[in-house]
């Protein structure tokens, strides 16, 4: 008779940047995981690093393919790995201004921000409620502060997964799981080297900075406590309650003149 796998945590875009960090946080407390991301070598390299602490499964796959979640699902079903934790963390940013970027691209960028996020979540929610286990939805501080010129979809991408984790929080609390929507500002990762726009990003005060470990850890520690919107970092979150503050037309005023500092608009 097999012995039962103990539920795993599957994050998305575990490669690199929060989502590895997030890996290496929950192997430190023996949280069995299942690394899915579309780099196969970084994937093995991080599992062979992290499964002498806990068990790590890979699974390439591309979230841009509209057929990905479903063929995720019937891949765990396969292999028999019980889900207690989703960590949506796949995604990117496109620069550029919204008419000088083709649709076909932001129709993959919709696909892995939002779709992806909505359909794994609905597609493992089942096992995380029978696990008691829950969902971080890694957001933005862009979904809540003013949108810019450039990355015209990022910051409403990350709005709404903000509202779609308060919205599953509570409907699941009753079950005893826990979902949140976690809204790191500027992180040091390859981030800012895949949209172009290093250069800019590189003129902000190095204040305004924190590692991909330090929102991971600062994160998995807000899941825990149970937090639904959380934001690491106590100058994001003081940015946050700024731009709350003002009247939305010299909020935005203020975004205009700023964001050639942190979006590429060409």
């Amino acid at each position: 008779m097999s012995k039962k796998k103990p539920p795993y945590a599957l994050i998305t875009g575990a490669s690199s940047g929060i989502g590895a960090e997030l890996a290496r946080a929950w192997a430190r407390r023996g949280q069995p995981l299942i690394l899915v991301a579309r780099r196969t070598d970084r994937l093995r390299a991080l599992a062979d690093e992290l499964s002498p602490s806990v068990p790590c499964e890979v699974l390439t796959c591309d979230l841009e393919d509209p057929d990905a979640p479903a063929s995720l699902e019937r891949e765990l079903e396969r292999r028999g790995l019980p889900v207690a934790h989703l960590v949506n963390n796949a995604g990117y940013g496109v620069p550029g201004t919204y008419r000088g970027v083709a649709w076909e691209v932001h129709q993959r960028f919709l696909q892995i921000m939002v779709h992806a996020v909505c359909e794994l979540s609905w597609r493992l929610l089942p096992g995380i409620q029978q696990h008691r286990g829950g969902i971080i939805n890694v957001a933005s501080l862009a979904g809540h502060v003013p949108g810019s010129a450039g990355h015209t979809l990022y910051g409403a991408s990350k709005a709404f997964m903000i509202k779609f984790s308060q919205s599953l929080a509570l409907e699941n609390k009753p079950r005893g799981v826990r979902v949140l929507a976690l809204c790191p500002g500027f992180t040091l990762s390859e981030f800012h080297d895949i949209t172009g726009t290093r250069k800019q990003v590189s003129r902000m005060p190095k204040w305004m900075w924190m590692t991909s470990e330090q929102v991971a850890e600062d994160g998995l520690q807000a899941y825990e406590r149970g937090e639904i919107v959380w934001i690491p970092g106590r100058m994001n979150r003081m940015i946050k309650r700024f731009t709350e503050a003002l009247p939305d037309r010299l909020a935005l005023g203020i975004v205009q003149k700023r964001s050639n500092r942190f979006r590429k608009l060409d």
